[in-house]
């Protein structure tokens, strides 16, 4: 069994369990990528939850599964071994422990972090690189790919043209996107903790336009909805979960709202999940599409690029309200 080493519990955040309320069955909006009609299905959930589950999505199922073995065997090599690739200050792609970000988050988890450029790739990953980097450059090209078929769905349902006005984005050469693979130990002293689970992540948006995450059977994964109420994501190693980013909620004027998440720790299972966050190149402008604007319309947010918001982004805490950042005043 992998463990980080025994926690000093004061130091991690704990929640009431019975903040989560929700039946996640009824809430939580399934699109099946074989429909040809989603387009939307998947706006509705894009407004109403920045949050959707994918099915039938296309990613081999082999090759998901032997990424998910070798980023096992990485996470059960010695600390030692795993700290060669740690990230710095100046450097935050490598291999974190606990430490989320500079700026005092923190979380029972470990995780690596990767730019998707090809100039950024750690040519000192533990163990067999070649494998391990085959499978990620194909898991990551795969959801890439699958993540661009859904910003064309939503700019189809959005009724706006051309339809590869975010996918164009994604497939830029200069995309600005990373993908972690995150590692939740099983944390048995927080069974002690009656009602109370310890966080693994904690709440958050993504800043990027779009995210697609998947995890290995185990739960913990939760949403809050729009009322303020958390939602427990039923496992599902076989599906995709696609989150709205910040970004998307500029670019769509506030129409579609990033989704507030976090993961709990578990007590007897580990969660092993990936995440791909696609960003656009550095220069991009983020700002309202003017095909979705009405006459009059003024945008929510101060003219900004990719590069600016990210910045911003990466100097807060994990749970602030970034966008609050660069909210128009009114009459601005």
């Amino acid at each position: 069994m992998v463990v980080l080493s025994r926690p000093v519990l004061d130091n991690f955040s704990l929640i009431e369990t019975s903040e989560t309320t929700a039946n996640p069955s009824t809430v939580i909006p399934e699109i099946d990528l074989l429909d040809p009609h989603t387009g939307n299905l998947i706006v509705k959930a894009c407004e109403e939850y920045g949050f959707f589950k994918v099915i039938n999505h296309g990613i081999p199922v082999e090759s998901v599964t032997k990424l998910e073995a070798e980023t096992i065997k990485f996470f059960e090599l010695p600390q030692s071994e795993k700290d060669k690739t740690g990230t710095s200050t100046l450097n935050p792609f490598g291999y974190g422990n606990k430490r989320i970000g500079p700026n005092g988050d923190v979380g029972w988890i470990e995780y690596l972090l990767f730019s998707t450029s090809p100039q950024n790739c750690l040519s000192n990953f533990p163990g067999n690189s070649e494998i391990f980097w085959t499978l990620v450059n194909d898991y990551v090209s795969a959801v890439r790919h699958r993540l661009c078929g859904v910003s064309e769905m939503i700019a189809d349902g959005l009724k706006i043209r051309p339809m590869n006005v975010l996918s164009r984005l994604l497939k830029d050469q200069k995309s600005d996107s990373c993908f972690r693979l995150n590692h939740y130990p099983p944390c048995p002293e927080h069974q002690a903790f009656s009602g109370q689970s310890l966080i693994g992540f904690g709440e958050h948006t993504d800043p990027q336009i779009l995210s697609a995450l998947r995890s290995n059977n185990t739960s913990g994964l939760q949403i809050c909805l729009r009322d303020g109420t958390w939602v427990s994501v039923p496992a599902d190693q076989s599906s995709l979960f696609i989150n709205v980013g910040d970004s998307l909620q500029v670019m769509t004027n506030g129409r579609f709202r990033s989704v507030r998440h976090r993961v709990l720790a578990g007590s007897l299972k580990s969660r092993v999940s990936m995440i791909y966050l696609g960003g656009p190149p550095l220069t991009e402008k983020i700002a309202p599409l003017p095909s979705l604007m009405e006459d009059g319309e003024e945008g929510l947010y101060k003219d900004l690029t990719w590069c600016e918001y990210k910045k911003a982004a990466y100097k807060t805490r994990l749970a602030e309200n970034r966008l609050s950042l660069f909210e128009k005043s009114a009459g601005q």
